[in-house]
């Protein structure tokens, strides 16, 4: 019997998905909830080496958030 991914935490459903990888209903509800979750933040294309290094940082700053939430 599989469990109910909708009355999962997002961290127990990534447990999950850890210990089952071949589970595509949960990699299916993994995504949906975190697609779901996820904000829509735009940003131009960078137009130089000091605007890519400050797009990779945001993108680390994000990394680092969401392994603390």
């Amino acid at each position: 019997m599989k469990p109910s991914f909708e009355n999962m935490s997002k961290a127990e459903l990534r447990a999950y998905l850890v210990a089952h990888p071949n589970d595509q209903e949960a990699f299916y509800a993994f995504v949906d909830r975190f697609t779901f979750d996820a904000t829509s933040e735009i940003y131009d294309t960078p137009q130089s080496s000091v605007e890519v290094e400050k797009v990779a940082a945001l993108i680390r700053h994000k990394v680092e958030q969401a392994k603390n939430s």
